[in-house]
């Protein structure tokens, strides 16, 4: 009887073993299967899923550019939202997300963006246009004025939107100048 039960224990003991023994086989064969397909580094992967990045990246903004064209502003808001995940400091993203925002009226969100693209690329000339619209749009003329006086510090003198920049700039000042002669008059 003592024998019956130092032989069943045997059995089990050796159950577990064989099994913990096929466990580290069929992992470790996984392993070395992987190494032997993969290699140690695989830069062409690596190379691959890059491009594959970039072209993901440069079909979404094209896209969105399209769509904000088109005045359809979800559309083009959903891809610029892919592209600044995939490419979270591209300025350009930034700024085009913020004409989005214009587009639906979310004047303090496209303010974000272009501040965003702004301080990425102090050089991105359409988010500070955009910035001076968004300000409008939440009635900070003050704001408004200041954007578009640093675009056309830093726009060309031949910008096709140029003339829209200046009388905006006039009609900018002429609005605070009227808004302050009321304060003016009552000291």
């Amino acid at each position: 009887m003592a024998e019956t039960l130092l032989s069943g224990r045997r059995g089990r003991d050796l159950r577990i073993v064989g099994l913990v023994v096929t466990v580290l086989l069929v992992v470790g064969g996984g392993y070395l299967l992987d190494r032997w397909i993969n290699g140690p580094d695989r830069p062409d992967l690596q190379a691959h899923v890059d491009a594959k990045r970039k072209e993901e990246i440069d079909l979404r903004f094209k896209q969105g550019v399209i769509m904000l064209h088109s005045k359809q502003y979800d559309h083009a808001m959903t891809a610029f939202h892919r592209v600044l995940q995939l490419a979270p400091k591209m300025p350009e993203a930034h700024a085009n997300m913020g004409f989005a925002m214009l587009g639906q009226k979310r004047y303090k969100e496209a303010l974000d963006f272009f501040d965003g693209a702004t301080e990425l690329n102090r050089n991105q000339l359409n988010a500070y246009y955009g910035m001076a619209e968004a300000y409008e749009g939440l009635g900070d003329y003050r704001g408004a004025l200041e954007s578009m006086e640093a675009w056309l510090h830093r726009a060309k003198q031949d910008d096709p939107f140029r003339r829209q920049g200046e009388a905006a700039v006039w009609e900018w000042r002429e609005r605070l100048r009227k808004d302050a002669l009321p304060r003016a008059e009552s000291k």
